[in-house]
This record gives structure tokens, sequence and C-alpha cells, in this order.
């Protein structure tokens, strides 16, 4: 492929030359930048024809790296050949002398950790949403480890790797550190992933599976009615304390909605934190698979035998 050349993968009907691109973003100027992570900045740009894309540019002396070049080219691979409705779409990419960047559709309301982390957002999402939001999350996962060719693990699922549109609607991205998993490999690799959301079997195992992203849907699930990364909770749990068994789930929810007054919507809830908890299982063979949890999803068989406010955290872990 030649500098500056693009690659449409995704059949978008129009061609993306790369000095659009370079106008759209005044040459990646900060202005137009709306995040930055360890393998690059994330820019907004909106072309002549009012097309708005995101793209996601190597850091210049990263980009000379191997291990960076490898996490665009495994991006970019896996991107390809991904198509589920709450995965980001990749349109296309961009190797050039000057600078590397990919090419995705652009997410309005940019991750699911800044949406929680501003009051004036989150108070927007509804429990209906954030149940959605779960949902989605869920469906694509589940899409990734079973409808693929090969299962794919995506390695770092976290509140900031869920992205969402104008709808508020969930889409897993990032997948420069994702692995397929080969019947026939040992699927050993370096640990990935951001803290507070890495299962803690990769402490002392490098073997990757797709419970390893089960454990960090779990987290993401419960930061998302909790309102906020649920670490201290979990903290908690594990001492295996009377009174942090105790704790009331509604007690738990983010104090920034008011708690559900819909008969199904506190279903919903009860059925996240209960898919969330068993999510969270510290020994990976006894977690649900995310075919399971996408299934329960839809199913949604949860009963509410008893009020929200009765319900403890030991009766989510022990339905």
């Amino acid at each position: 492929m030649k500098n500056g050349d693009m690659c449409s993968i995704w059949n978008y009907d129009g061609h993306i030359a790369y000095e659009d691109i370079i106008k759209a973003t005044d040459d990646f100027d900060i202005r137009h930048c709306i995040g930055t992570g360890g393998y690059g900045s994330v820019y907004k740009a909106q072309l002549p024809g009012g097309q708005v894309f995101a793209l996601k540019k190597l850091h210049r002396l990263e980009a000379e790296e191997p291990a960076f070049d490898k996490s665009f080219r495994n991006e970019v691979q896996m991107l390809t050949n991904l198509r589920h409705r709450n995965i980001v779409k990749l349109y296309g990419f961009c190797l050039h002398n000057r600078c590397m960047f990919l090419v995705y559709e652009y997410m309005k309301n940019g991750s699911l950790f800044c949406a929680l982390r501003y009051d004036e957002v989150a108070v927007e999402l509804s429990w209906t949403t954030r149940v959605n939001i779960v949902k989605g999350t869920a469906h694509a996962l589940s899409y990734m480890h079973h409808d693929c060719a090969s299962p794919i693990v995506h390695r770092d699922i976290s509140s900031n790797n869920v992205l969402l549109n104008s709808k508020m609607e969930a889409f897993v991205a990032d997948f420069g550190t994702a692995r397929l998993l080969c019947p026939d490999s040992s699927n050993q690799t370096l640990v990935a992933g951001t803290y507070g959301y890495i299962a803690p079997e990769l402490a002392y195992t490098m073997a990757v599976t797709e419970k390893c992203d089960v454990y960090s849907f779990g987290v993401v699930a419960l930061e998302t009615i909790v309102g906020r990364h649920p670490g201290d909770l979990l903290s908690s749990l594990s001492s295996s304390s009377l009174s942090a068994q105790n704790i009331i789930l509604n007690e738990m929810l983010d104090p920034r909605l008011s708690p559900p007054a819909d008969a199904q919507v506190a279903r919903d809830i009860v059925l996240v934190a209960t898919l969330a908890f068993a999510c969270l299982c510290p020994e990976p063979k006894y977690r649900p698979t995310m075919q399971r949890v996408s299934q329960e999803f839809l199913a949604r068989r949860t009963t509410l035998a008893k009020p929200l406010h009765t319900i403890s955290v030991w009766q989510l872990k022990n339905p």
C-alpha cells in the first residue's frame, strides 16, 4: 500500500483522502483532540461533505516502535473481520510516512467512563439506558467469544473502551490488545488491560481466556449501575465480612438517580447486579460465558420476589 492511501473496509460510499483528513483536523491540531490513550490520540474530523469521523492517531515517536506498529496492525486486522451493531465501525486506515491513523465511526457521547464521571451527563443516563448499555456490551462480547471463526478476547474491557453514540447506545472499542484464541496454542501472552478491570488470575498466569473478558465485563456492569468504579465495594466484599455481605442493593446504586419506580426496570437492575457478581467470581471456571450472560439479558427471566430496598449483596451472589 502506498503512503497516504486509505483502505475502505466497510464499503463507505466516499473516498476518504489523506489530504481531507489533514485539512479537517488542521494537521491534527490539539483543538480537534477529543481523547488521549496509551497508543495515541483521538481526533474529531468533519469532512467537506458533512461526514464526521473519529481518528485514532498513533503518537509519532511510538509509531516507530515495533510494539505500537503491531498494535496498529492488530486493530486493523481484528476490526476488518468484526461486524456487530455494538462494536465500533472501522471505516479505514492510513499508513503514511508522517503518521499512522485509524478512521472510526464517531461516537458523539464519548466513553462510558466520562459519562459516569460528570454529574450533568450521568443524570441523563436513566436506569433503562444504563441497563441497555450493559446489555449491548454483553452482546458484543458474546459475538466476539462465540460467533467468530476463532474466539477473540478483547483483553482491555473497561468503561473507557465502551463508547456511546448519540442515542447513548454502547459500542465496544479499542482492539489494539485483542487476541485470537487458537485451539492449538497455549494462548500465553504478556498481561494487558486497565488496572481495576484485570481478572485476578492474571496475577499468577499469562494464559488468556474468554473468562478474563468476563471478569472485566462484570466490573463494567457494576460500575454502570453504581455510578463509579466499584473497587472499594469489591475490596470490602472480598473480606467476607458480614457487614459487607449485608449491603443492600439500593444503597449501592448511583445516588444521582432516584431509585427505579418501574417494576420491570427494578427487575432489570437486579439482573444486571446478579450477572455482574457471577462474572466477578474469583474462580474463572465458575464465571458464566458471555453467551450465557447475553442470553439471560434476552430472556429477562428475573423475578422480583422482594422489594429492591430489601435485597442484599449476599442474595445477589447466591441467587
